[in-house]
């Protein structure tokens, strides 16, 4: 049993569309699609991409229009679906929404970015401050985590392409990376791309300046993050950059498990 779970930050899921992310998104097979930046209320959706032929949709929306936001296309209908974190500062910018299936989770996660100045780092550190207590309570809780989306934190120098210049920027602040040290280490959880895929220049966003993505100069700010022991049933993962659906790329893998 192969379970794809494709992860996605849209950049605006309308703005997708146009550049053919449900088309793209009939063709994957997938069971589980994590969006983030949806960018709108549902009743601004039309309804192919509200609810996508042989889905569920679940949306997270921001209360702020054209912001933020998260949804979650599922194949097969949740035990239980989860909006937010309760935490209305947060929860108010449609940040977090979680499909139980079983004893297995899958979340769809967008973290604040601090690229705006110091006013959204100190957001961005009180949202590591408050998911790590998270992520530290649900490895007690028995259950299964699948927790997909852009982190807006490139963890090591190998997962992006200019580190030295951008030390000191938002996304690879040496306290940011030791947040994902922590994560990845202490915390317990497993980077699952990194289970099956250990090579250089794999990018998931690149800058719309110059010829960034031309030229693959990137940052792998997107992830799958798991509990330990899914590890074992990561199979496969790749990430779709045939199309520019978004300045993100889909981050896809495939796991040895049933939802």
């Amino acid at each position: 049993m192969t379970t794809r779970i494709i992860s996605f930050n849209a950049n605006g899921i309308r703005s997708a569309t146009t550049k053919g992310f449900i088309d793209w998104l009939d063709n994957q097979n997938a069971d589980v699609v994590c969006i983030q930046e949806t960018k709108a209320q549902v009743n601004q959706l039309d309804p192919e991409i509200h609810v996508p032929k042989g889905y569920h949709a679940y949306f997270h929306d921001a209360e702020k229009k054209g912001y933020s936001g998260v949804a979650l296309y599922c194949r097969k209908q949740p035990d239980r679906v989860i909006y937010g974190m309760d935490w209305p500062e947060m929860d108010a910018e449609g940040r977090y929404i979680q499909a139980d299936y079983g004893d297995t989770s899958v979340v769809s996660l967008y973290l604040p970015s601090g690229t705006s100045g110091d006013e959204r780092q100190a957001v961005k550190y009180r949202f590591l401050d408050r998911m790590m207590e998270k992520l530290l309570q649900m490895r007690q809780d028995g259950r299964n985590y699948i927790i997909c989306g852009d982190w807006n934190i490139a963890h090591k120098q190998i997962d992006i392409k200019n580190w030295r210049s951008n030390q000191k920027n938002s996304g690879f602040l040496p306290e940011e990376r030791a947040w994902m040290d922590q994560l990845f280490g202490p915390a317990g959880y497993v980077d699952a791309f990194r289970v099956v895929n250990q090579e250089a220049d794999q990018y998931t966003w690149w800058s719309n300046r110059g010829q960034a993505r031309a030229n693959n100069v990137g940052w792998r700010i997107d992830y799958h993050v798991i509990t330990p022991e899914l590890a074992a049933g990561v199979t496969g993962a790749s990430i779709y950059t045939d199309e520019r659906l978004s300045d993100h790329a889909p981050l896809i893998l495939d796991y040895a498990i049933e939802l």
